[in-house]
């Protein structure tokens, strides 16, 4: 979630391919040591060649010794996009065996100078990798990481890493667009006024792919839905999301969809008799009558893959973006279960085919033909035959065009 640069820069780098395939602190001293006494026991030269290429990739630490630090926007409270991360920061856990000591989370951090000062606390407190889970926080890591080259800063959502010139420098996210599309399914067959709204936080290509996708989902089984959007300017805002929900109700959607942090979308639709498709989490909890899924992401696969790389001293890929894997073995999202009581006859039926087809290839979500023009005015199209590079060479999103059928409400 979060956070996405501002799309254009990124989608104008992006258009030229459109036709191609996707695709610390303070123990760095005591590992050093470590290698060099490693070094020195080693019985031939070819060993020791080996060490110090190790070494040059991050030498690897004692699983005991690890220390892996958070930033979040929000915290676990919120039910959403920071729950769904904290809840990946303990399946990792899990999986690799760590202590609670050893996971060090800054919650409420706000994406201004208190972000520098939380990494410099993760810093002081002997963090081997960090993850900055807001859009927000990237400026500030990449100042903290040229400072401290022996950590490895991870951060979610951001574009600036591979042109960082840092090696310790990392993006992430997933293709949390063919989730969406999915949940689009769902919302477009339940739909009785063929009219969906979507309570977006920023005009970011980040919310602009996942709401895009959602329609795209929505539209390839109702062809007479539109979609009309407006926007809190807030990652989290309970109050704004419900009074933007309650907007696009009254203005005659039935359905409707997020990119926000709170249920306030979910239940402020089931208080007005709408229907919601929820994002990060399950929310049927929350609005039973209302909730019909939500598109999730399973953060654990790269935090578990990041931190297990710093435990043996490999690299972290600049980039990392993964979604719906081929064979279901390891999905980086999903949808939450459905709704039975409330979805659709055939929407299980639909997402099942649809699923399977983004799996094979067979189904691109941004393909062709289609029209968009973005916040600025620019016009983009995808011809018949071809689709939108999503994700495929940068793990950021970069679709950024708002398609025909789709309008932003500006208040």
């Amino acid at each position: 979630m979060k956070r996405k640069m501002i799309g254009v820069l990124l989608s104008v780098a992006m258009v030229a391919s459109v036709l191609t395939g996707c695709g610390g602190g303070s123990d760095s001293a005591d590992t050093s040591q470590s290698a060099e006494e490693t070094v020195q026991a080693e019985d031939s030269q070819e060993e020791a060649d080996t060490e110090d290429e190790g070494q040059e990739a991050g030498g690897g630490i004692a699983k005991e010794d690890l220390k892996v630090g958070f930033v979040h926007i929000g915290d676990p409270s919120d039910m959403g996009y920071t729950y769904n991360h904290d809840q990946g920061t303990q399946k990792m856990q899990e999986a690799l065996g760590l202590s609670d000591d050893q996971i060090i989370n800054k919650y409420n951090t706000p994406e201004d100078a208190e972000c520098d000062t939380a990494l410099r606390e993760l810093m002081d407190a002997g963090c081997n990798i960090v993850f900055g889970t807001s859009f927000g926080f990237e400026d500030y890591m990449l100042e903290v990481a040229k400072e401290y080259p022996d950590v490895q800063f991870c951060h979610c959502t951001g574009y600036q890493a591979a042109s960082s010139g840092l090696e310790n420098m990392h993006n992430y996210f997933t293709s949390i667009y063919q989730a969406r599309y999915l949940a689009g399914i769902a919302a477009g067959l339940k739909t009785e006024n063929n009219k969906l709204g979507y309570v977006a936080a920023f005009p970011y290509a980040e919310v602009i792919s996942g709401f895009t996708s959602f329609y795209l989902g929505a539209k390839s089984v109702n062809p007479d839905v539109t979609m009309e959007i407006q926007y809190t300017n807030s990652w989290n805002d309970p109050k704004k999301e419900a009074e933007v929900a309650q907007a696009l109700i009254d203005d005659g959607c039935d359905v409707l969809s997020q990119h926000s942090d709170s249920t306030a979308t979910a239940t402020t639709a089931e208080k007005n008799g709408a229907w919601q498709a929820g994002y990060n989490a399950d929310t049927i909890a929350a609005a039973p009558k209302a909730s019909l899924t939500s598109a999730c992401i399973d953060w654990s696969i790269y935090l578990t893959e990041a931190v297990q790389a710093v435990i043996d001293g490999e690299s972290i890929p600049t980039d990392w973006c993964q979604g719906l894997s081929e064979d279901g073995s390891e999905d980086a999202v999903y949808l939450s279960p459905l709704n039975t009581d409330i979805i659709a006859e055939g929407t299980q039926e639909a997402i099942e085919e649809a699923q399977e087809k983004i799996r094979t290839g067979e189904l691109q979500v941004f393909a062709g033909p289609l029209k968009g023009v973005s916040p600025e005015g620019e016009e983009y199209e995808v011809k018949e035959g071809e689709h939108f590079p999503e994700q495929e060479e940068v793990s950021a999103p970069s679709w950024s065009y708002i398609v025909d059928g789709c309008t932003e409400v500006v208040e």
